[in-house]
């Protein structure tokens, strides 16, 4: 069937800045969006910029915003969201984030809150004779919803807490890869997280509007790990607060 594909395309370097490109296509419903965006660009218009890389859902290189809402293009069938023939479907950068030429947006300041929160297991005893550190079931089930984060940034640019109430706030998936390695059985880096975590553009920025968690496209609840991550904060502070008082 035939579709419409409305891109909103910038290129820095043209004086009328953003403008809407429409290319009508051939498209089989089963198809993905992401093939109908590299035949645009191999048959139509060769300018388009757009990233992308696995194509099956695991780099999360190719999100962006289609028909109003973050999706990942290789993860969305034309039959998605097109109902028909002659359907118009519109495809945007992610919000948030500055927009380099089309659908490309400087990631940057998402990795630098992303490393910010060191995403990697603390574990002091490592060294030269450290055993392997062995986890149960039932500890690697803690941390199996954060494991799944591909770093797409689609919460990123869902989140309304950054694209206005605070554009500071660190961000959903920083905050899921903080719980990630601080609910880990064999980490030991809370305190050393938790200068990122527990300041005004830390955690507590989030307002509960779940709109993370709704475009998450590998389903992990995304508001919840932020809410569990504000206890863990609580509890540390509160449980150092105790002992500091017990020794004064």
């Amino acid at each position: 069937m035939i579709i419409v594909v409305d891109i909103l395309r910038f290129q820095p370097e043209q004086p009328a800045g953003s403008r809407h490109d429409r290319f009508e296509v051939e498209a089989e419903p089963a198809s993905r969006l992401l093939d109908v965006l590299v035949h645009i660009q191999r048959r139509v218009d060769p300018t388009l910029v757009f990233r992308r890389s696995c194509g099956h859902g695991v780099c999360g290189s190719d999100a962006m915003i289609i028909n109003g809402q973050e999706r990942l293009a290789c993860k969305t069938l034309v039959r998605d969201v097109a109902a028909g023939p002659g359907s118009i479907v519109t495809v945007e950068p992610l919000r948030n984030l500055r927009v380099m030429r089309d659908l490309a947006v400087d990631q940057g300041p998402f990795f630098e809150r992303y490393r910010a929160v060191k995403p990697y297991l603390m574990a002091p005893e490592a060294g030269p004779e450290a055993r392997e550190r062995l986890q149960t079931p039932d500890e690697r089930s803690v941390i199996e919803d954060a494991t799944n984060c591909i770093l797409c940034a689609a919460c990123f640019s869902a989140c309304p807490v950054v694209g206005g109430v605070d554009p500071n706030f660190i961000g959903p998936a920083a905050v899921v890869q903080a719980s990630r390695f601080q609910d880990d059985s064999r980490d030991r880096g809370f305190a050393e997280r938790l200068g990122v975590l527990d300041r005004p553009d830390g955690v507590w920025p989030c307002e509960n509007r779940f709109a993370c968690t709704r475009v998450c496209p590998r389903g992990i609840k995304v508001t919840k790990l932020i809410n569990l991550t504000k206890r863990r904060v609580a509890e540390f502070k509160a449980s150092n607060a105790g002992r500091s008082r017990g020794s004064a």
